[in-house]
């Protein structure tokens, strides 16, 4: 009986089919699967069959309907392998079908597809234009060089007629094949040989270096090795799963790279995988999640954890799906939590319980209380950041500690004198918050710490997502949750991503990654031109790396070499006279969305800076009849409607078309939010670096198509050179 696998395109193709098409689909993939691979052949009603002037002979046909048919490759072995690529209309599925052929890449073993009629042109043009030119691409790297990564003959002629960059990029796949394309990339963007090797043929376990001394691999062999973008389906079961309604691509489908992050047989400590938005860093926490359940003792305990509720509660329904029927049962070993809520969970077992948490309300009216009538220039703000980003990250229990400090981070002065004065008042503070039954959630994590740190961890692996935002008092949480072993820690983060007052250096509280740190580079959520016009709010700053101290480590990050598989069209930036007219544009372009591009309402999210806007925008899409839904009132998964947040709650999120309304000059920066530059002019920039990366996250939620919007002045955040 033939054996049968499903290729991301084909999935991609079957999700955008109605209904009634799907089901035909199915029971001609069923069927297919019920008869020999002599009686395929024989079988009116599927009708396999060669394409007339196919460049690749082992393509192959199949009826699916009177309008629709299927693409596949036939194995050249005696697998019985086929492999079903596209599913389209019928005269669209001829047309790509003969243009296409498949092969084997010499370096990764894996199999991969190129347009060989388009490139044929390519090659003609580019031939005679490069004639002229003074300089190629590649020359700087051999032959040899270019074939032991994998460039084949036909690459190879087109790589060598390559003169600038853009050049390369117009090749980009479905052209060219993806592996051979992403290695000329590397080189083009100023990769060496060797990086090149390490970062994208060594991920797909390949070991041999010399391509003449590397055995044949078969196509079946090559589909087995594609598992980024080709699924075996093993029963009548498994196919059911793959192409049911709640099918999505990241539980079965992994980029080399981000496997071998994800299933690293065993990392000797705490290990962080950083990378940008899109680039799969919580897939590859939740697929690490899966190993370490898989291959752990039945006693092992996990707790997954991150900084909201409301990305928790997806993390843990994204788990429930990875692991389905077969492995529901390790879901029992396993704590999806924030790290606020551990925290409150570990001081409930304490006398008297855990405290109640402040609001940020209720903590500046007690900062003013502790203040009390002490005449001085310290604001409710500055004390507040002062006890929770100088005392409570560095865990000062004593005022002699406190007067000795190096204030990381802080860029006001403060003698002996000062800082004596400052330490009485932080302790009313404590006093006068104890007292009430209440605590900052700093506070409550630096007491579950400590109470973890007496009596013993309670899990044998932390996984942590969006590790960029938790505060140094909430990683000694987790430090203290687990004892030090091999995988007792992996973090996932970006700090470019990091919209919250949060920084630490992570070897301070015991979390050591030196040499297992990893980095992604490739997105796969957003468009190139999205995350271009993105990345550009934040090109002009240097970002430290993920749990670096800024004085200690110094260590930068970049955006650098980040990269989409995906196009789109440009980010569009508007201004407007009044916000009433600004609320008319987003209503239309709602509707151009739904209406014209098909997006169903519940996958558009508009996104604004302050509550008020929020609220604005909610009304007035459902004035004219269209669904809305504020996300704090986290709607369910299937429910309809347009998603209306603040931009701090689209964090973790993501949609096919996103609006960002109401970006003013008054609104972003949020001065309310941003420290006097005269009180501490450190602080100032922080704050004013993570209202620009509050706007790069809630830019870089959108996969398909981004619009921004303003009414008067528009915020200095904006790129000015973007039209």
């Amino acid at each position: 009986m033939p054996r049968l696998a499903l290729t991301e395109g084909f999935l991609s193709d079957f999700s955008s089919l109605g209904s009634h098409e799907r089901k035909q689909v199915t029971e001609s993939i069923k069927a297919f699967g019920s008869f020999s691979v002599s009686e395929l052949r024989a079988h009116k009603g599927l009708h396999l069959e060669k394409l007339q002037g196919a460049r690749d002979p082992r393509i192959r046909t199949i009826r699916v309907s009177r309008s629709l048919r299927g693409v596949l490759l036939a194995p050249d072995d005696s697998s019985e392998l086929f492999t079903l690529l596209r599913v389209r209309p019928h005269d669209e599925a001829n047309s790509w079908a003969v243009s296409r052929a498949y092969s084997v890449n010499s370096a990764t073993g894996a199999l991969e597809v190129r347009n060989v009629t388009q490139l044929e042109h390519l090659e003609t043009y580019y031939e005679d234009r490069a004639v002229e030119a003074p300089s190629r691409l590649f020359a700087a790297h051999s032959d040899t060089v270019l074939r032991d990564l994998g460039i084949d003959d036909q690459v190879l002629r087109l790589a060598r007629i390559c003169v600038e960059e853009s050049d390369l990029a117009a090749m980009r796949p479905p052209l060219l094949p993806a592996d051979q394309f992403e290695a000329l990339e590397y080189l083009a963007a100023g990769h060496s040989a060797d990086e090149v090797w390490e970062q994208l043929i060594v991920p797909r376990g390949q070991t041999v270096r010399s391509a003449d001394s590397r055995e044949p691999v078969t196509t079946s062999e090559a589909v087995l090795r594609s598992s980024d973008r080709i699924v075996e389906v093993t029963s009548p079961a498994e196919l059911d799963r793959v192409l049911s309604g709640d099918f999505e691509r990241w539980r079965v489908f992994l980029h080399p790279t981000q496997h071998r992050y994800a299933y690293h047989p065993r990392y000797r400590g705490p290990a962080q995988v950083t990378g940008g938005p899109g680039t799969g860093k919580t897939v590859v926490a939740l697929h690490r999640v899966r190993h370490l359940l898989r291959t752990g003792l039945p006693e092992d305990r996990l707790l997954l954890t991150t900084f909201t509720t409301a990305m928790a509660s997806t993390l843990r329904d994204q788990l429930a799906l990875l692991l389905g029927e077969a492995d529901a049962h390790l879901l029992a070993r396993v704590e999806v939590t924030t790290v606020d809520a551990f925290a409150a969970q570990v001081l409930k077992a304490t006398p008297g319980g855990a405290p109640r948490p402040l609001t940020e309300a209720s903590e500046r009216a007690a900062w003013k209380r502790a203040l009390g009538d002490e005449r001085s220039a310290w604001s409710e703000r500055f004390l507040a950041q002062e006890y929770r980003n100088v005392v409570l990250a560095q865990d000062l229990r004593t005022a002699a500690a406190y007067l000795a400090c190096t204030r990381h981070g802080r860029g006001s002065q403060l003698g002996r004198v000062q800082r004596a004065r400052l330490w009485k008042v932080m302790e009313r503070f404590r006093e006068e918050t104890a007292s009430r039954g209440t605590a900052t959630f700093a506070q409550l994590a630096a007491r579950a710490a400590a109470r973890l740190a007496a009596h013993g961890p309670q899990y044998r692996h932390v996984v942590v997502d969006e590790a960029q935002d938790l505060h140094p008092a909430q990683w000694r949480v987790l430090r203290a949750a687990v004892a030090p072993a091999p995988d007792d820690i992996f973090l996932v983060g970006d700090p470019h991503q990091r919209i919250y007052d949060n920084r630490v250096s992570l070897r301070s509280v015991g979390v050591h990654v030196r040499g297992r740190s990893s980095g992604l580079r490739v997105n796969y959520r957003s468009t190139e031109e999205i995350l271009s016009w993105s990345v550009r709010l934040l090109s002009d700053l240097a970002f430290h790396e993920l749990g670096a101290d800024d004085e200690a480590d110094g260590a930068t990050d970049s955006l650098a070499g980040c990269r989409s598989v995906l196009r789109g069209p440009v980010p569009t930036q508007r201004a407007f006279a009044s916000p009433r007219e600004e609320l008319d544009a987003l209503v239309a372009q709602v509707r151009h969305w739904s209406e014209r591009d098909g997006v169903p309402l519940a996958e558009i999210a508009v996104g604004a800076r302050l509550n008020s806007t929020v609220d604005a925008v909610v009304a007035r899409l459902r004035r004219d009849g269209l669904a809305a839904v504020g996300v704090r009132a986290s709607p369910a998964p299937g429910s309809a409607g347009v998603r209306v947040s603040t931009m701090h709650g689209l964090k973790g999120l993501e949609f096919r078309c996103v609006a960002l309304v109401g970006l003013t000059s008054s609104a972003l920066p949020y001065l309310q939010q941003v420290s006097p530059a005269d009180e501490d002019p450190a602080q100032h920039r922080h704050d004013l670096l993570a209202e620009r990366c509050l706007l790069f996250v809630a830019a870089t939620r959108a996969r398909d198509a981004l619009a921004v919007s303003w009414s008067g002045q528009p915020s200095s955040l904006l790129d000015p050179t973007t039209p």
